[in-house]
């Protein structure tokens, strides 16, 4: 059962992929570009959690890639002045 949920939390990662690539409605593409690095991390990391010896953190990395979307983007609108 936990290799079966760290392949749902790989999943989800994966799903979180829209939020990243649409960042560019509210981000400059040079933003855009370190964002989908960070994705590719984030996949990286699932991928071996899931594979590796404790699947059920793979359930945090999706929590972890909306709470770094959110971030970034949050602060690029308040602070460095980005609009949609």
């Amino acid at each position: 059962m936990p290799r079966v949920l760290g392949w749902v939390g790989f999943a989800a990662h994966l799903a979180t992929f829209v939020w990243y690539a649409a960042s560019g409605l509210l981000a400059p593409g040079w933003a855009v570009g370190l964002l989908l690095l960070v994705w590719a991390a984030f996949t990286v990391v699932a991928f071996r959690l899931a594979r590796g010896d404790r699947p059920l953190w793979t359930l945090v990395v999706p929590v972890a890639d909306a709470a770094v979307w959110f971030g970034v983007l949050s602060f690029g609108e308040s602070v460095l002045g980005w609009t949609g």
